[in-house]
């Protein structure tokens, strides 16, 4: 979440005359995430998330993600549902942005996730990979492997000047994914960005997943792949290997890996760890002026990189055949 798109309050009433949720009491922008301008909307029937698509959120993928969050929450996984409006949409205008109303859900992200934590991630994505195995509508992985050798083509020279040799260690990391990625694993609906600020907690008892915007059709290995990247790094960077297994366990109890699965678990890992460090340092690159977003640093995903390019097989992540 983020806000590049400022909203006046006339054009949010404008905007919400068209839906049954009562009068505006206060809004106000989102600044966390990269993707979209967001805002947290308090009417007289409630809170609502209202999210404004820009960047790389195309509109015809739009109806892709709201679909898929309404499928989900009926098949019992707790996560935003879109609001219709007075005419039965759940999209409209706002600002000369694509624009939706998401209902709002009780619960905080964890900054620093504990092994329990990581756990009940484990679950809830198995639980998240099961619900969509009959969802209709798929959606290609723009970001995949297939995708970064453009981003790397967007940073230039420039990312020698984010940190020394990093063009190098990008191209080097390329041609190894390239050559070795799997093409025969499980497919299925995954999240694709199921870190920490997009899962709440209330207490210790996971409450909610939110973002779904980079949802896509892939291998549900790689949504693993990305957890655990996202979950059981320490903050000096080391991989906790508790916390590896938790995830991957409690995960395994829900959905069973097959052996392709966890074999494919270390080039899996470290392309989303390469994924991560492209995105990042475009976004870091390229900040709109007056943008009320705060980039991630890209050099987390160097730093995460060089474990993986140093792991011998998914044990070394917690898993056990």
């Amino acid at each position: 979440m983020a806000v590049y798109t400022d909203v006046g309050v006339e054009e949010l009433q404008t905007f919400l005359a068209g839906y049954d949720l009562g009068d505006v009491l206060a809004y106000k922008g989102i600044a966390e995430g990269v993707e979209n301008s967001n805002f947290l909307v308090h009417t007289t029937c409630g809170y609502f998330i209202l999210t404004l698509y820009e960047k790389r959120v195309s509109a015809e993928d739009l109806p892709f993600f709201l679909a898929l969050m309404n499928h989900l929450h009926a098949r019992g996984l707790t996560c935003p549902q879109p609001v219709r409006n007075r005419r039965g949409e759940i999209l409209g205008e706002l600002a000369r942005r694509p624009a939706a109303l998401v209902t709002f859900l009780d619960g905080m992200s964890v900054r620093r996730p504990n092994t329990n934590h990581c756990g009940a991630v484990g679950e809830a994505l198995a639980q998240l990979h099961l619900a969509g195995a009959d969802f209709k509508m798929s959606r290609r992985n723009a970001l995949s492997v297939a995708g970064w050798r453009g981003l790397y083509g967007q940073t230039g020279e420039l990312a020698n000047s984010v940190q020394r040799g990093l063009g190098a260690v990008i191209a080097s990391e390329l041609d190894y994914c390239e050559a070795r990625w799997p093409h025969d694993l499980p497919q299925g609906v995954i999240h694709a960005d199921l870190f920490p600020d997009n899962v709440f907690f209330l207490g210790s008892k996971l409450s909610g997943l939110i973002d779904f915007y980079f949802a896509c059709t892939d291998a549900l290995a790689y949504d693993i792949a990305i957890c655990l990247n996202a979950w059981c790094f320490e903050p000096d960077h080391s991989f906790n290997v508790t916390k590896g297994r938790a995830l991957l366990q409690a995960y395994s109890r829900t959905r069973r890996l097959d052996t392709g699965e966890g074999a494919a678990l270390p080039v899996l890992a470290r392309g989303a760890a390469l994924r991560f460090l492209l995105t990042r340092l475009v976004d870091w690159l390229n900040v709109p002026p007056g943008a009320m977003v705060r980039p991630k640093d890209p050099l987390e995903y160097w730093r995460k990189l060089r474990f993986h390019q140093a792991v011998a097989s998914a044990r070394d992540y917690g898993f056990e055949a």
